[in-house]
């Protein structure tokens, strides 16, 4: 996660500078920006995925003592 952390903050940095050169109303501004924004979209759907459990998970969250929730150790 933090490679794209890092990304995006290059990102940002290359957006500020062709907002400097190019003007803020310039297409070239807009398009760092774009790109800035959709590395910050994957970074929090990377977040989602990451936190979302499956239903045997949520399951056995709320019942713990089911069988199938049973955990053996060797």
């Amino acid at each position: 996660m933090s490679d794209i952390q890092s990304q995006i903050e290059k990102e940002r940095e290359q957006a500020r500078a062709a907002c400097e050169v190019s003007g803020d109303g310039s297409q070239e501004c807009a398009a760092a920006w774009d790109a800035v924004e959709e590395l910050q979209a994957e970074a929090s759907h990377q977040r989602q995925k990451g936190s979302q459990k499956n239903s045997l998970e949520q399951y056995c969250d709320a019942n713990p003592d089911a069988d199938e929730c049973r955990v053996y150790d060797n």
